[in-house]
């Protein structure tokens, strides 16, 4: 018997063992074959701070060859290269401006993932960049240090963007980080892991193939564009920036040795004190900061873990089941001294509306929300300016969905009446919701309001997003009106998907 926490497809689909009839998998756990290689590193771009005061980055989307798995080459989409994107850094007070090139050969968009931005420069659907063309947005970073990350956003072919390699890390710093200690030398001890999975067909390309309606499950998993990697520390202390950037796949992530280490931040920033877990889990484009110490010359695996998906049994056929993945092992320095304690205080977080009433319901069922699929011409919302809100946010299935919110960074307030655990009491963008929970999610806008260009918000299980989970609101002031003017486009429907085949469900009962 297979329990109800070890169903659902977070690991690799099985269609064809599924077709002949086989019932259930044994969990096993990938194993890198061989010689592992040297973890690529996405270069850091710290962007060119001109006489104005503007730092200023450059983007070009483009096409290419990357060696995913050693000695083949595999065609790939990247930013400034042929996979993933550098990793942009700058600091709170900072004004920012990215100059954006699609040289692919479609049209896409790039949305700063967890940015507090102004509406026309927030990257998503409305924001489209036709092939050969330019965007150019422009505003101020008003947040705390934070693990962020920028990926496209276009309506409907989002999966297929994201899955063929753009992505990449945006790092915030501010005084308050800089002070504690951490370790924050960028590739060596402070260590970006973009984590995601992939399939391949047999001549090396990337597998588009979906397996089932639930989206694209990998049963390779790729770190920074590459598989089977190690990396070597300076010394005997890392910080991981993990981010879950898979298209559907969550990740329960943890060291092979069972061992403790300290979730110092996730989403939005660092939390109020470092928190001693064995086991991060993370939806799709969750992040999480952790701290984690190693003895002279040791090597340490990082490890993907069966999930807790609180998952239902009703049709086990639906899913595939759990497997384990090894992520990265860390080698130490042969001579360190061990590190010092980390400060018991990072930050301080006021709690956000702890008694203010729920003040809107989001139902998510069947690839919709609130009964309704995402119409680009359509606004949802009016917020106003300067409001605090809390969202109650349900989950109506046995099916694993997850909830982002552009623009703002919101407090779980409660799951199902109670209080978070100390993993979720920090900032988040991207909350993973259980079947059958409801989340209570405060949040406050703060602006600019803008009638014409509206954020979104939605399921952050790519597939999901692209059948339609979404929504879009504005921000406006005190007797503003709407001037939103929709741009001409396909309905999404019309619009080709990832998994649009003859005899597949377009819901993820097969309906």
């Amino acid at each position: 018997m297979i329990s109800r926490r070890r169903l659902l497809a977070t690991a690799a689909a099985l269609p064809l063992a599924l077709s002949a009839g086989a019932a259930c998998a044994r969990p096993t756990t990938r194993t890198a074959t061989g010689a592992t290689r040297a973890l690529p590193i996405p270069p850091l771009a710290a962007g060119a701070l001109g006489a104005d005061g503007v730092r200023r980055f450059t983007l070009t989307a483009q096409t290419g060859n990357s060696e995913i798995k050693p000695g083949i080459s595999t065609p790939t989409w990247g930013y400034n290269g042929s996979m993933l994107g550098p990793t942009l850094r700058a600091r709170r007070g900072e004004t920012v401006e990215v100059h954006v090139r699609n040289t692919l050969p479609e049209a896409t968009s790039v949305h700063w993932h967890g940015m507090h931005v102004p509406a026309a420069s927030d990257g998503g659907p409305h924001q489209m960049i036709a092939p050969g063309g330019e965007w150019t947005p422009l505003w101020r970073i008003e947040q705390p240090a934070a693990t962020l990350w920028y990926h496209p956003h276009p309506h409907g072919v989002t999966e297929a963007h994201v899955y063929r390699g753009l992505a990449g890390l945006f790092v915030l710093d501010d005084d308050t980080s800089a002070t504690l200690g951490l370790p924050g030398d960028y590739g060596r001890d402070d260590i970006p892991l973009v984590i995601q999975d992939r399939r391949f067909t047999a001549d090396g390309h990337l597998d588009e193939t979906l397996p089932s309606s639930y989206g694209l499950l990998g049963d390779t998993l790729i770190v920074n564009g590459a598989t089977a990697a190690h990396h070597q520390l300076p010394g005997r202390r890392a910080r991981l920036r993990l981010l879950n950037g898979s298209s559907s796949r969550v990740l329960n992530l943890g060291f092979a040795d069972n061992r403790e280490f300290a979730l110092i931040a996730t989403d939005g920033g660092l939390l109020s004190g470092p928190v001693p877990l064995r086991r991060i889990q993370l939806s799709p484009g969750e992040r999480a900061d952790i701290v984690v110490d190693l003895a002279a010359a040791e090597n340490l695996t990082l490890r993907a873990f069966p999930v807790d998906l609180r998952a239902g049994i009703d049709r086990p056929e639906r899913f595939g089941f759990d497997d384990t993945f090894e992520v990265l092992t860390l080698r130490a320095a042969t001579t360190a001294d061990p590190a010092p304690a980390l400060s018991a205080v990072l930050t301080v977080i006021e709690p956000l509306a702890a008694t203010l009433p729920v003040t809107r319901t989001f139902d998510l069922k069947w690839f919709k929300i609130n009964g309704a699929g995402m119409d680009m011409n359509r606004i949802d919302l009016t917020i106003p300016t300067g409001a605090t809100e809390v969202w109650q946010v349900r989950n109506l299935e046995d099916w694993p969905h997850n909830f982002h919110v552009h623009d703002v960074q919101f407090q779980i307030r409660s799951i199902d009446a109670t209080p978070p655990p100390a993993a979720l009491s920090g900032w988040k963008d991207t909350v993973y919701t259980e079947p059958s929970r409801t989340y209570e999610l405060a949040m406050r806008f703060t602006g600019p309001a803008d009638p014409a260009h509206p954020y979104m918000y939605h399921c952050h299980l790519l597939h999901h997003e692209d059948k339609g989970m979404m929504g879009q609101f504005l921000i406006l002031d005190p007797g503003q009106q709407p001037t939103f003017t929709p741009t001409p486009m396909a309905d999404m429907h019309d619009m080709p998907q990832m998994g649009d085949m003859p005899g597949m469900g377009s819901g993820p009962h097969g309906h």
